[in-house]
């Protein structure tokens, strides 16, 4: 005992030196905190010495006390590593509970020693002690029964402390479900060498919150199965909301998701978590999303506060259909440069043509008004209702307007008037007509209308192989207009098969013409129009067709022989081209597509690589490259399905144009985020957009060009797999869990195909749909969250799960295919198990000195023995003797198409324990009670069903039957089964503790 006296001067030196320094987090309720308290607590030591006075000098649990700056220093020390069979207890006080916290955390920070330090007791010594809660509605005192406390975990060090070294470990342990008015916490060594130095006790709270101007009260966080607690506020003064705001407080007591969110009233905006009045000046006509006044539009004015609108200003009118909230505009102007423009293919037509006004008063609903007046001798007149306008006379929105019908030799007046939605205020003030607006909008032009020329009839004079001779005649001309003075002819062949047909033409100053240079023997289509003195163009004609004589015969016998010894020539170079495909054909034959009987489409084709997206200079590219963008207004969240390690994770739809509703899974990036965290958080689309399997979880695309980014995959209905399949626990049989692993190990053997190692392959990362088809997902070992200190070791290299890892990656960083292939086996462990935790509570420093002295995971209840075989393939030391996932799926494929083979079990020891590494209880059974028991085979949920019904020892647990275990509440097949097994293997055990020694 010198040794470990020694080593408690040591240790309490080196806490008076260095302190214990801690910043407390944000909205942490503390219950009890052993540093802050500065003074003895008061806790309860319990040891078997106390009751043995042959015992009386062996010592339990120790407080030392020690002064630093004036303040009181309490620790809580015992170190019996020489004796045997040690059980010493530390309880504390009474600890009273929030009646709304059912979820503590309990923050240790300890020193054990190694027992290799310590001569002639490695036999003995332990380098772990357990921590134990007990909940009562009232403080029992002194009393003190350790049978009825309930074990929480065994806390194992990270780093051990030898000789002449301090090392002080940090865990925080969390006790879920409390229910009573308050609880003890008891600390049990079993002969270890160990001191506390520190306990704090705490809940977590969300603040009290304004968030989106809604008023939220401090909430408790929630409990293991409530990640996501919902919480109801109310909307500050003068804001309203639709729906009740809400928002959801999560594990760790942060705000996320507020829902229903409130704004300011008409005419108040948000001010620093508040709604005030607009000012002078600024307006705000209804409950925006912005929430914040506007200045007052153009040609508008605000004088009051809290104003719901600006009135116009003088001069400046607002449309009936004008919003309240827009600017007031003015008259709008004539409009310009107005032209009539008759029609050259018929006869009573022009084309009315003007510019825009020069000030439209500010308007984009410009019309314009067409009036018709034809005059006679000294007076003029409506046009009537004979005269067409195309498309309307009003209401027109071209600068243009087709008009016909027309008589020849009037004069014609046309008035085109401005209009705008505002015209109507204006009209009455500025004439004396309502009807009519003022002159100022209005545009007139006088034209005198004539009937244009017209091309009558054409004729063929004469022709021959490569000319052709024609003439016309123009329609009789009225006595105001000129006679045509010169004429357009355009020609072309008939059978001219070109896209854009081309014309030759030709500028005469008579109606007739001779047209040389023409093939023989060929059709040609002929148009002429007629122009007058004035520039003015006649209506053409239509096309009529002429046709060229044909040569002699002596051309024509040419052609034919010139024909024929082309062809020839053709049939020789056939014949030649046969032959020698024939003669290849003989010499050796090629695969076709018709001899793909053993190879599939997709196995000829060359395999795709992977791409890591991290080689790209640019991030941006690679999701660019691999991803496909999808606009925001595509997305619809419906509701928050979890909480990522970079933002939100919803359900949701996503809606393309032209295409149908698609269920989706989105992934957010929280706001406040750095560019760092944005290039992490695409980059694991840029890696899912490379693969294209249905056992790997499909990207839908992503958002990288707006300001919320986010990654959309297809929505997978039953979520985790290690959550789904612990929520069905003993529901579904051996064939369907081997059909899931199927599933999973094509999905790997697609990934191990394209060169890519996913280095963090385990159950929480399958994703389960309806069909129970699995999908592997979370691809990048950056998604191990930084919440699950269990499930992770950190290295210099980053964090690494050493429960699913394969012992060269864990040592050498070395991850290859074959190190997914332990992963893999390990996922099998827990599909057949139902969701269990890969070597339970184990810490990760056992897990790894367990595996490294040739331990492995025994086979799970009712698992195959083939599949429990297959997983020891798995986790073979040498890597390069695992199987490859082509072999996985092969032999998962055989023994899906034979069920026979999956009747045969693995043997099942329920007594496997690693809690008990070498002491048995009195009784001879490898557990001390039977809480112990049901806690080794994950069955404490039925600890008080045991109770209850007065099975309080192993010796009561070994005369029970099915029946019996039904009666006391077990009704579930899977837990009723579990149970059944263990108590049966309980019966045939003899000598043997446990098939494994920590």
């Amino acid at each position: 005992m010198d040794s470990s006296v020694g080593f408690r001067h040591f240790f309490l030196s080196y806490v008076l030196i260095n302190g214990f320094l801690r910043t407390l987090e944000a909205k942490e309720e503390v219950l009890l905190d052993m540093r802050a308290a500065g003074r003895e607590l008061g806790w309860l030591t319990w040891s078997p010495s106390e009751g043995d006075s042959s015992q009386r000098d062996r010592t339990g649990w120790e407080v030392h006390q020690r002064t630093l700056n004036g303040s009181q220093f309490y620790t809580y020390y015992v170190c019996n590593v020489d004796e045997r069979e040690q059980d010493n207890w530390l309880r504390t006080t009474f600890i009273q509970r929030h009646a709304s916290a059912s979820r503590v955390f309990v923050e240790l920070q300890f020193i054990v020693r190694d027992c290799n330090s310590f001569d002639g007791a490695s036999l003995t010594c332990k380098e772990t002690f357990n921590l134990f809660v007990l909940e009562a509605d009232a403080d029992v005192g002194t009393t003190f029964h350790k049978g009825q406390f309930k074990k929480v975990a065994t806390i194992a060090p990270d780093e051990i402390t030898k000789k002449n070294e301090m090392h002080i470990n940090k865990e925080t342990k969390v006790v879920e479900n409390l229910s009573r008015k308050g609880f003890y916490l008891a600390f049990q060594d079993i002969g270890a060498c160990v001191a506390i130095v520190m306990v704090r006790v705490y809940y977590k709270t969300c603040p009290a919150t304004v968030k989106s101007l809604a008023v939220f009260p401090e909430t408790v966080a929630g409990r293991e199965n409530q990640a996501l607690k919902e919480v109801s506020g109310k909307c500050v003064e003068n804001a309203e909301s639709q729906k009740i705001p809400q928002i959801y407080c999560t594990l760790h007591g942060e705000w996320v998701v507020p829902v229903g969110q409130c704004r300011c009233k008409p005419g108040f905006e948000e001010v620093q978590d508040s709604c005030q009045e607009c000012q002078p000046g600024f307006f705000k006509a209804e409950m925006s999303s912005s929430n914040k006044c506007e200045p007052c539009p153009a040609n508008t004015q605000g004088l009051t506060q809290g104003a719901l609108f600006c009135p116009c200003v003088n001069g400046f009118y607002r449309a009936p259909k004008d919003p309240v909230t827009g600017p007031c505009s003015g008259l709008p102007s004539a409009p310009q440069d107005l032209v009539a423009t008759p029609s050259l293919l018929s006869t009573g037509k022009l084309l009315l043509s003007w510019k825009s006004p020069e000030d439209t008063g500010g308007r984009n609903d410009i019309t314009y008004s067409v009036v018709c007046q034809r005059c006679e001798g000294f007076g003029c007149q409506p046009c009537g209702e004979k005269i067409r306008f195309d498309p309307a006379s009003t209401g027109l929105t071209d600068t243009k307007v087709s008009v016909s019908e027309l008589d020849a030799h009037f004069n014609y007046t046309f008035t085109v008037e401005t209009l705008s939605g505002v015209s109507v205020f204006g009209s009455s003030q500025a004439a004396p007509r309502a009807a009519r607006l003022p002159s100022s909008t209005t545009l007139t032009t006088s034209l005198h209308y004539t009937e244009p020329p017209k091309i009558t009839s054409m004729r063929l004079v004469e022709r021959d192989s490569t000319s052709l001779s024609i003439s016309w005649d123009v329609s009789p001309q009225p006595r105001v207009l000129a006679r045509p003075v010169r004429y357009e002819l355009a020609y072309r062949k008939k059978d001219n098969k070109h896209d854009v047909t081309t014309y030759v033409v030709l500028k005469l100053e008579k109606n007739s013409v001779q047209i040389n240079d023409l093939a023989p023997d060929t059709a040609y289509l002929v148009k002429v129009q007629a122009f007058s003195s004035d520039g003015r163009s006649g209506v053409p004609s239509g096309e009529e067709q002429f046709e060229t004589s044909p040569e002699g015969q002596l051309n024509k016998t040419a052609v034919i022989l010139a024909a024929s010894v082309g062809g020839a020539i053709v049939l020789i170079l056939v014949i030649v081209i046969l032959f020698m495909r024939r003669r290849n054909g003989n010499s050796h034959i090629r695969q076709g597509p018709e001899d793909t009987y053993f190879s599939s489409s997709e196995q000829l084709k060359p395999l795709k690589t992977y791409v890591d997206p991290h080689t790209y200079e640019d991030p941006n590219i690679a999701v660019l490259k691999f991803a496909t963008e999808i606009h925001p207004s595509h997305i619809t969240k419906q509701k928050v399905i979890g909480a990522g390690e970079f933002g939100e994770v919803y359900r949701g739809i996503l809606k393309a144009s032209g295409k149908k509703e698609l269920a989706v899974a989105i992934k957010t990036l929280k706001p406040g985020y750095t560019e760092k965290q944005r290039q992490d958080f695409l980059s694991e689309a840029s890696i899912m957009g490379q693969f294209c399997h249905q056992n790997i979880i499909r990207l839908e695309g992503v958002v990288t060009k707006f300001i919320h980014a986010m990654i959309v995959t297809e929505y997978m209905e039953n979520g985790a797999l290690d959550r789904y399949l612990r929520d069905h626990d003993g529901e579904f049989l051996s064939f369907q869990l081997v059909g899931m692993l199927h599933g999973i190990a094509a999905g790997m053997k697609y990934l191990s195909e394209m060169s890519y190692v996913h280095r963090d392959l385990a159950a929480r990362n399958i994703l389960v749909n309806t069909t129970l088809e699995c999908k592997v997902s979370d691809f990048g070992l950056s998604r191990v969250l930084e919440d699950e200190p269990e499930g992770t070791y950190t290295t210099s290299g980053g964090k690494i799960p050493i429960r699913w890892t394969a012992p060269e990656a864990i040592a050498y960083r070395k991850f290859t295919s074959a190190s997914d292939v332990w992963s893999f086996g390990i996922v099998m462990w827990e599909v057949m198990a139902f969701g269990e935790r890969p070597y339970w509570d184990m810490s990760n420093h056992e897990v790894m000195k367990a595996i490294n002295e040739a331990f492995r995971l025994p086979a799970p209840m009712d698992c195959p023995s083939a599949v429990y075989q297959l997983m020891l393939q798995c986790w073979l030391q040498d890597r390069s003797k695992r199987p490859r996932f082509g072999d996985i799926v092969s032999l998962l494929d055989k023994l899906l198409r034979s069920p026979d083979s999956l009747k045969t079990i693995a043997d099942f020891d329920p007594r496997v324990s690693i809690r008990l590494p070498s002491t048995s209880g009195s009784d001879g059974s490898p557990f001390r009670s039977v809480s112990e028991w049901l806690e080794s085979i994950k069955m404490s949920q039925y600890s008080e069903n045991f109770t209850r019904a007065g099975i309080c020892t192993m010796d009561q647990v070994l005369q029970m039957k099915s029946e019996d275990i039904k009666n006391i509440g077990v009704r579930l097949p899977g837990h009723l089964k579990r149970i059944a097994y263990s108590i049966l293997g309980l019966k045939d055990q003899t000598s043997t503790l446990s098939v494994f020694a920590v």
